[in-house]
């Protein structure tokens, strides 16, 4: 019997049928919650840039403006996590993207908090939130329905599908749960163990595409035969790339502990707010937002933007990055990752014309996924998702080796809490 209470004897193919009938349930359920996430907030990205800014002779583009929106929206998350009841959940900066899922009295507040940062450009992405709520919702309404099914299996496949959904293929959370697949379903082959959260994942993300979602797709200009020094300059961007994440993690630690010294969500994320503003107002639009349309804005014209532009892009999304999660939003941070590689690897392509673009962007991706995710299978895919090449991916199986020595040890872009460690006065 394993953990979960699932047996081996268990995984026949009856058994796998019949548990995938809630596994596609849940896997359309999850991409329609995305989905609406994604609709609402859009809706009211367009109010908050495009609509009001008119009203007071501006644009979506004018510094002031960026600056008072912002604001304004980190005072309304700090207000959610302060007095909402369950006060949006635990901290995203100390969550994994896999978590155990959170009370369902956290639900809304977790929503609501998740749709102001998309909406109102804060530099953290869905990810974290939606498989939260997503998770939450299908182990208390399952759970009311039948007690045969095991609430951590439950929990998997809300997550299964969520990733699906997000990513727009079932192979990304196929590659990002193995250990917790293990743990969860027990004996079998490897298929045996992958096939529900596949149908999960697989429902979730077909759902989402047939919503009008996009997967995370783009292409840029092939990478060509591979010769032996793209083998050297794919390692020696991955490891600096990662090492970029690296810093961005022991600066997260510090602006942490600096932004809830101040103890009340209503200042720390009003002053995160205000500082997030003032980087979006000095890196424009482009650096705000979770990342993925400014990525594709970015791969548009990758030849339309200077080194110095690039530059900032990568320092101004870390920068962002790092007190949003700091300064207590709600969001995950593999999306804005996605963005300060593709940047970075457009710069190295823009310093160093020998090197193919693809090559480039692809070994950022990958080093700063790893570093980020600690994920090595996760990171390859997002790398070859990104370029749309897999002739780059012999490399990136390379690569990937002294850039884990390099990240292993290293500090996670995570907070940690530690045991005995006394819980914020409003949670």
């Amino acid at each position: 019997m394993s953990q979960s209470g699932v047996s081996t004897e268990s995984l026949n193919v009856r058994t796998l049928i019949l548990l995938s009938i809630p596994a596609v349930v849940i896997g359309v359920a999850s991409a329609v919650v995305l989905w609406v996430l994604d609709i609402t907030a859009g809706w009211l990205s367009a109010v908050l840039w495009d609509t009001l800014p008119q009203v007071f002779g501006a644009t979506g583009a004018t510094p002031w403006w960026i600056i008072a929106v912002l604001t304004l929206v980190g005072l309304s998350v700090g207000l959610v996590v302060q007095f909402v009841p369950g006060h949006a959940g635990a901290d995203s900066a100390t969550t994994e993207l896999v978590a155990p899922p959170p009370k369902i009295i956290a639900v809304p507040s977790i929503l609501l908090v998740a749709f102001l940062g998309l909406a109102g450009g804060v530099s953290l992405g869905p990810e974290n939130p939606i498989i939260a709520i997503n998770a939450a919702l299908a182990v208390t309404i399952i759970g009311r329905l039948t007690s045969k099914i095991p609430a951590r299996l439950v929990a998997l496949l809300a997550t299964a599908a969520t990733i699906g959904a997000l990513f727009g293929t079932p192979v990304a959370g196929a590659l990002v749960l193995p250990g917790m697949v293990a743990a969860v379903v027990g004996g079998g082959s490897l298929w045996d163990k992958l096939f529900l959260p596949l149908v999960a994942g697989g429902t979730g993300a077909v759902t989402m595409l047939l919503l009008g979602g996009n997967p995370i797709a783009f292409e840029l200009e092939p990478m060509g035969d591979v010769e032996p020094v793209f083998l050297l300059w794919s390692a020696v961007v991955a490891v600096v790339a990662a090492v970029v994440i690296i810093l961005a993690a022991v600066l997260l630690q510090v602006m942490h502990r600096a932004f809830h010294a101040l103890r009340h969500p209503v200042i720390f994320t009003t002053l995160g707010g205000l500082v997030l503003g003032v980087l979006g107002a000095i890196g424009t639009p482009i650096t705000m937002f979770k990342g993925l349309d400014q990525v594709a804005e970015l791969l548009t014209d990758p030849g339309n933007y200077s080194p110095q532009q690039l530059t900032l892009f990568v320092v101004i999304k870390v920068l962002a990055l790092v007190v949003a999660a700091a300064a207590g939003f709600r969001g995950g941070r593999i999306f804005p990752v996605i963005f300060i590689s593709v940047a970075f690897g457009l710069l190295v392509s823009a310093l160093f014309p020998g090197v193919p673009i693809a090559l480039a962007v692809a070994s950022a991706a990958m080093g700063m996924a790893l570093a980020a995710t600690r994920d090595g299978w996760i990171a390859m895919f997002v790398a070859v998702a990104i370029v749309g090449d897999v002739h780059v991916l012999p490399i990136l199986c390379l690569t990937i080796l002294p850039t884990w020595l390099v990240v292993t040890r290293a500090p996670k872009l995570l907070i940690t809490r530690r045991v005995g460690d006394p819980r914020p006065e409003w949670a």
